[in-house]
């Protein structure tokens, strides 16, 4: 099991198959039985206070549980500030398998929108802290624009054979949003959009932070 700190209050946890049979597992049936999801999580959630010091008491608690293409799992914890009473949010409830989060990066565009600036900093930090500093390879050409208030990341020549695409797909998704059947947003941003980084962003982005580690 792999712990990893995407912010202040929200983590990933990495389960691989080998995880599942060690705890004696049957995702299909597991998922659709809210009490042993419940027991699992409470674990989950008792060793990420232990591994990593993610402390989740009297915190609003969202859980979302994801399948990857790879056939490992994934579940993202979210706490956001002290309620009354935590919840349990599982997603999906059902059936596991026919659930999988996963971006198409086979097509030759891909758009992804942030919600602010913040968010997309946070993703290239993430990008660098994480051994995917070389994910300025996964397209030709990059460029991030603003529109209404938003900012979007426009890949363009996505190259599939680029070894790390699953985990750059995995992790863009938990900092914004894949956008379906771009075409009609992509000619808006080009039309009205203001680029804010061209040529290769995410080089340009992930240039800022190897700057930032240099000393002075």
């Amino acid at each position: 099991m792999r712990f990893e700190k995407l912010s202040e209050n929200k983590i990933r946890i990495t389960l691989t198959v080998n995880d599942l049979k060690e705890k004696d597992i049957d995702f299909h049936d597991f998922m659709s039985n809210p009490l042993e999801t419940q027991d699992l999580f409470i674990d989950i959630l008792r060793e990420a206070n232990e591994q990593i010091g993610f402390n989740t008491t009297n915190y609003n608690v969202k859980i979302e549980a994801l399948a990857m293409i790879d056939g490992d799992f994934v579940v993202n914890i979210t706490r956001s500030p002290e309620v009354e009473k935590m919840h349990y949010v599982c997603t999906p409830k059902r059936k596991f398998k026919v659930h999988k989060k996963a971006t198409n990066l086979d097509l030759a565009q891909a758009v992804y929108k942030f919600d602010n600036f913040d968010d997309y900093y946070y993703f290239i930090q993430y990008l660098y802290q994480n051994d995917l500093s070389k994910s300025y390879l996964i397209a030709k050409k990059i460029i991030v624009y603003s529109y209404q208030n938003c900012y979007f990341l426009l890949l363009s020549d996505i190259n599939s054979e680029y070894k790390n695409i699953l985990r750059f797909s995995s992790s863009v998704t938990e900092f914004g949003t894949y956008i379906t059947n771009s075409t009609l947003l992509i000619s808006k941003l080009q039309e009205c959009g203001n680029i804010v980084l061209k040529h290769n962003a995410l080089k340009t982005s992930l240039k800022y932070f190897e700057t930032k580690k240099q000393p002075i």
